[in-house]
């Protein structure tokens, strides 16, 4: 195996660049010193290569924590691309393919293992880990441990238990959006021996933030689309809106498509894969899309809501430019954004007596007996869940997000789970059956020709493909895997259409679930301040780009020059300080009452009236100030 001082020629040899990412090769160095170490890249800044390199580095098997299937699938099905042995393990599969995969990963074949983090202290877990030789331990997400942070997720918090188990084993800690009471929590939750942070800079001097004011947002959308060449997203809030607006779009000669979590597996592939080749100029997307994609040359993103907080709204925003171009980040916003942020936020912290009845429900749904259920996994159809309990479906997602975080559920990040399959016979046995099974023949060719690592490690399989090639109906497919699985010549999940439910502790009765209502009410408290942090962005005339950086923990970051209020300020031709100082006394002057623009001008000396001119014609320009039919202006922020 390599040596450790070569992670430049690992690079080379498997991703075949010449060099590293700014810092990058310094997080790489520092953990394969065996130290602690959290780094803070911005997205698209290449967090995975700093422990994939590293576990290509050293003997043994790195294991990464991730909360995201979907990213966890993609990572796997890229590392095996290039020639590197890895696999998962998440919510929705069997224990008898988990059992294989952690007995391989014991054995050595795997250089990467990710695992979900309610799949990290499970007893089979525990075992199996102590067994393996454990080089590093990576933990993605990193945010999520932290309670300060916008996704909190309580598995997390069990981290250190599995670092008991591997002492002396470095952990890196990666994330892209981190305040600084987070930068400190993650150290302090995930036990670093040692406080060491590589923070890059949060930075984007080739990306423009603008906010524009548009009651009218999918005629604004076609109107920048059409003046912006180039690939881009547009994030809305739900998955009926993505194919709306996607219509919209197609009808009006622009070249889109939309992808949300409850498309099948092979739908989200094809349209990813459609985006980042090209064939689709914009993809129309709940927050579901944009996780671990590269795709450089993003020339526009829209937000046609706003986020319910700057972290995600950096993050999405983020995917534009990142190959140094020129580039937009454009919020389209109305005043009534506010008003239903602040709406949903009461709907997503229902009652404990709702959370207590929802999980009396999810035990009758899935015919569980109180003490049973730990680790057990289940098909979940929302809707009909809903329907069978006459439960409100808003309030009731809501319910099951506050169970999930209080460690009790976990529930998939995907509708759809492709069907998958080993081959585990020896080629003789195999010969042997397809001689005595004419119609196996054909489907296990298929097979061993369509996914040359089948006999090594379990496969995502599309059974359709499988049943085109064959020239068999999709159900013959179904039914000779399940027959040579039966023979053990193969294993063989069939593919689930719905979301995976799976119990994190053995089913208690109602009066024994513990929610704690203190922790409830401050994370309410957190998810309120985000939201005003998130309007305040939309409504402020500060610079977009500062404002962002100072809430990531650089406060000293100069205007960018480029957003749209540094432009519009730039057009008045006025120091910061004067403009803010004179925008702060229009608005204390008309928050008094309404005036005309003379009067306004008449509060201010008179060698100064020519300047406060420009600013009010630039704030009713930005529609912060507006001049009614009475000839008064108003201010309007």
């Amino acid at each position: 195996m390599t040596h450790p001082a070569e992670p430049l020629s690992i690079l080379r040899q498997y991703w075949g660049y010449d060099a590293f990412r700014p810092l990058q090769e310094d997080i790489i160095r520092s953990v394969l010193g065996g130290q602690d170490t959290l780094a803070l890249l911005p997205t698209g800044g290449g967090k995975s290569v700093c422990y994939q390199v590293p576990a290509l580095c050293r003997e043994g098997i790195c294991l990464v924590v991730s909360p995201l299937i979907a990213l966890m699938k993609d990572q796997v099905l890229n590392l095996r691309k290039r020639g590197i042995p890895a696999a998962a393990i998440y919510s929705g599969m069997s224990r008898r393919e988990i059992d294989i995969i952690f007995e391989n990963a014991c054995n050595g074949a795997y250089k990467l293992l990710y695992l979900s983090p309610e799949r990290l202290l499970t007893e089979l877990a525990k075992v199996r880990i102590q067994r393996m030789q454990v080089s590093l331990l990576a933990v993605d997400e990193a945010h999520c441990v932290s309670q300060w942070g916008y996704d909190f997720r309580p598995p997390y918090l069990r981290i250190p238990e599995l670092r008991e188990l591997l002492p002396g084993v470095p952990v890196l800690a990666l994330t892209a959006t981190a305040t600084t009471e987070v930068v400190k929590d993650i150290q302090e939750k995930l036990a670093f021996r040692k406080t060491l942070v590589f923070r890059q800079s949060f930075g984007r001097s080739n990306l423009s933030y603008s906010v524009l004011y548009e009651p009218k947002k999918r005629e604004k959308l076609l109107d920048i689309l059409k003046n912006v060449p180039g690939s881009g997203i547009v994030y809305v809030r739900s998955r009926g809106e993505a194919k709306e607006i996607s219509h919209f779009l197609q009808q009006n000669k622009v070249n889109a498509g939309f992808y949300h979590a409850g498309l099948s597996t092979e739908e989200r592939s094809t349209r990813q894969t459609q985006w980042i080749d090209g064939h689709l100029r914009i993809m129309v997307c709940t927050n579901a899309f944009g996780m671990g994609i590269d795709k450089p040359d993003v020339r526009i993103v829209v937000h046609l809501h706003l986020p319910d907080s700057l972290e995600a709204y950096f993050q999405e925003a983020g995917r534009a430019g990142r190959d140094g171009k020129k580039s937009y980040a454009t919020l389209l916003y109305a005043p009534s954004d506010a008003d239903s942020l602040r709406f949903h936020l009461e709907a997503a912290f229902p009652s404990v007596e709702l959370l207590g009845r929802i999980y009396q429900a999810l035990g009758s749904y899935t015919q569980l007996a109180i003490g049973a259920g730990l680790g057990e996994t289940f098909d979940f159809d929302f809707p009909s869940f809903c329907a069978t309990f006459k439960l409100e479906q808003g309030r009731t997602h809501a319910a099951l997000k506050i169970l999930e975080q209080d460690g009790w559920i976990a529930l998939s990040d995907t509708d759809t789970t492709m069907a998958r399959a080993q081959v585990t016979a020896s080629r003789e046995a195999i010969y042997d059956y397809q001689l005595r099974q004419p119609q196996a023949d054909s489907v296990i060719k298929v097979m061993l020709r369509a996914y040359p690592g089948i006999n090594t490690h379990y496969s995502e399989i599309s059974e359709a493909m499988i049943a085109r090639y064959a020239n068999l109906p999709i159900e013959n497919i179904r039914q000779v895997l399940a027959m040579a699985s039966k023979e053990n010549l193969l294993f063989y999940e069939p593919q689930k259409d719905k979301p995976q439910l799976t119990f994190t502790h053995e089913r208690v009765s109602t009066e024994n679930l513990h929610i704690d209502h203190q922790k409830l009410a401050w994370r309410k408290q957190r998810a309120v301040e985000r939201i005003e942090q998130a309007i305040h962005y939309a409504e402020t005339i500060q610079c977009r780009s500062q404002l962002l950086l100072a809430y990531f923990g650089e406060p000293e970051s100069k205007r960018c020059g480029i957003c749209d209020v540094c432009t519009g300020r730039n057009k008045t031709d006025i120091a910061t300080d004067t403009f803010e100082a004179y925008e702060k006394k229009i608005r204390e002057v008309l928050k008094k009452e309404p005036l005309s623009p003379e009067e306004v001008l008449k509060a201010f000396a008179l060698k100064r009236q020519e300047t406060v001119a420009k600013v009010l014609a630039y704030l009713l320009d930005e529609q912060k100030l507006v001049q009614k039919e009475d000839g008064n202006l108003y201010w309007s922020a």
